[in-house]
């Protein structure tokens, strides 16, 4: 599905990934870990067509088009979805207009409007959030807690193939962290996406279980394990744990 060869990405001159390779299939659950400083937020935004970070080798290609030829808007379109762990505030316009405006262009806005609107009330339900945030600005004087609940609710109702989730869990509490872990998890097993996970934080893991962990240093992937790999890393931190895994292989 996503394909990720020998990316270079700059910012202001200096490199922030150099050579970085990755490859997620149909379905796939991946995981970047590193320090801070590593790249891993890089990733999303390049994905996502931030002009401000400038590619100077490699591609990247999702379902055989070139990812680097399109803008932010036929990103979008190709039904990738990023929840960043500051999610954009836009007064002025609501969830619904924005949902309304996003399934219109994408040809898929039921016929019925009261259709539409009792599939975001369910949707409300299911996620345990206030009706009201249907008819809310997005994300506009909402908690951070609130705000990761709201892109939760687009999530559901825009049914993305790839889902890019950048420390989505950053600043939740437990409740609002078990309930986020929960729905994603429901959400992979309703639609099987593939999902790119950024993450410091075991509890998302421990529910999600994903199927590869990547290890990010110096903007490039140093290790690679499955969910073993990020046990260790919580448990020892990443150079004991890369260094124990070297030794395996050795």
């Amino acid at each position: 599905m996503l394909k990720i060869d020998n990316l270079t990405v700059k910012v202001l001159d200096k490199t922030i990934l150099e050579n970085f390779n990755l490859e997620i299939n149909d379905g796939e659950i991946h995981v970047l870990m590193g320090p801070n400083g590593a790249g891993k937020s890089t990733i999303s935004k390049v994905i996502m067509r931030d002009l401000n970070y400038e590619i100077t080798k490699g591609s990247i290609t999702y379902n055989d088009k070139d990812l680097l030829k399109m803008n932010t808007t036929e990103v979008a379109r190709e039904k990738i979805s990023l929840i960043s762990q500051s999610p954009m505030e836009i007064e002025g316009v609501t969830n619904a207009e924005m949902l309304r405006t996003v399934l219109n262009d994408l040809n898929e806005m039921p016929a019925n409007v009261l259709e539409f609107n009792r599939n975001l009330v369910k949707i409300c339900q299911k996620l345990n959030i206030p009706e009201s945030f249907i008819h809310r600005d997005i994300n506009y004087n909402m908690s951070g807690g609130e705000k990761k609940k709201n892109e939760l609710m687009h999530l559901f109702v825009l049914q993305p193939k790839l889902v890019i989730l950048d420390e989505i869990d950053s600043g939740l509490d437990i409740d609002a962290l078990n309930l986020v872990a929960n729905s994603l998890k429901e959400y992979y097993e309703e639609n099987h996406p593939s999902m790119l996970i950024i993450t410091h934080q075991p509890k998302l893991l421990e529910i999600l279980k994903p199927d590869y962990v990547h290890v990010l240093k110096n903007g490039k992937i140093v290790q690679s394990g499955d969910y073993n790999l990020a046990l260790e890393i919580f448990k020892n931190g990443f150079g004991a744990s890369i260094m124990s895994r070297n030794d395996l292989h050795e």
